[in-house]
């Protein structure tokens, strides 16, 4: 095994209670440095991406049999410092990956789990679950095609820049929700052709006066009366994507209880509701990582990343993990929120 000269503890963050308030859930653990085993290698991260998802994982929503304490966030980018035998990746090579694992400042992973990238880059990170859900979800469930008017919700989150981006690479026209002013720029910059600003405009007027024939393909992640106005806004043969629902995570309230007209919604315009989950179409991941990480490499789309810039100082350090969920789900993010966990030394 070849590796640098490592620190004797690493910290993580675990979740020691199921809740969806992520500071009660979840609390920093100092432990042992870790040593790769056969095939693996031991990874210094550098940044991970904040999920809406992190709040469901650590009230147990995925996994209702998972008891605490276990280990929390999706995505992380680092330096490969330690390798074990047979493992086919050099120390000092920049990776990114997807596991349950990755708020953690080290961590061992398959060689083979990881996807090598050009440079320690914070822009990489949201190409993983943010561009994966929005290309995958639009090709594969919502079937978008060139000429159709595609209507993003949440179009200035993480994912959500990356909707708008793909519909348009697509040949598609798009139209995207967010909440303020800047974002209607920021949209406008990403080539969205009708940004909505909710808090100024009524997003059900805006469509049926803009839009009377209604919009093909709706990429939605926000729930509640949201996905009402969606689903109330397909077009004949219409396609309505849910990648989420993030206006319920955190609260305490009954969700929204699906309207009973909703089978005559649908069936009087044939259109169609789909959910889009990334594990089950884990097959199709190395294909679309490549893709992304293609265009992302010839400026053919843009990789936005939000590491505090409407807060006082930017999210560097373990122990900003929780502040970086809070400041996502307070709606000032503009693209993926990140966290850097170990500056360069």
């Amino acid at each position: 095994m070849s590796s640098k000269i490592l620190p004797s503890t690493f910290r993580k963050l675990v979740v020691t209670k199921l809740t969806n308030n992520f500071r009660e859930a979840v609390a920093v653990k100092e432990l042992e440095m870790v040593k790769p085993g056969a095939g693996e290698i031991l990874i210094r991260n550098r940044f991970v991406g904040i999920n809406a998802s992190d709040v469901n994982f650590s009230a147990g929503a995925y996994d209702p049999t998972k008891k605490p304490p276990f280990d929390c966030g999706f995505e992380g980018l680092g330096e490969v410092v330690a390798v074990g035998e047979d493992a086919k990746l050099p120390v000092g090579q920049t990776v990114m990956y997807m596991v349950f694992k990755a708020f953690s400042e080290y961590l061992v992973l398959p060689a083979d789990k990881v996807f090598p990238v050009p440079s320690a880059n914070a822009e990489f990170i949201p190409l993983l679950i943010s561009g994966l859900t929005a290309s995958i979800g639009l090709d594969q469930v919502g079937r978008m095609k060139s000429g159709e008017n595609v209507l993003v919700t949440a179009a200035a989150g993480g994912t959500g820049q990356f909707a708008v981006q793909w519909a348009k690479k697509a040949g598609c026209k798009v139209i995207g929700t967010c909440s303020s002013d800047d974002k209607v720029e920021f949209l406008k910059s990403l080539g969205c052709d009708r940004p909505i600003n909710y808090k100024k405009e009524n997003v059900k007027d805006v469509l049926k006066s803009e839009f009377p024939n209604g919009v093909d393909v709706v990429y939605e992640s926000v729930g509640g009366e949201m996905f009402e106005t969606c689903v109330n806004s397909l077009a004949i043969k219409g396609r309505l994507v849910i990648i989420g629902y993030i206006s319920q995570y955190t609260s305490e309230k009954k969700p929204l209880e699906v309207k009973p007209d909703l089978p005559r919604k649908l069936l009087t315009k044939s259109a169609n509701i789909g959910g889009f989950f990334m594990p089950h179409y884990s097959n199709l991941i190395p294909e679309y990582v490549k893709k992304l990480v293609t265009l992302k490499m010839k400026g053919e789309i843009v990789s936005c990343v939000d590491q505090g810039i409407n807060v006082p100082s930017k999210f560097v350090g373990i122990d900003k993990l929780i502040d970086a969920v809070e400041y996502m789900y307070s709606g000032k993010s503009q693209g993926k929120v990140v966290v850097e966990l170990n500056p360069p030394s």
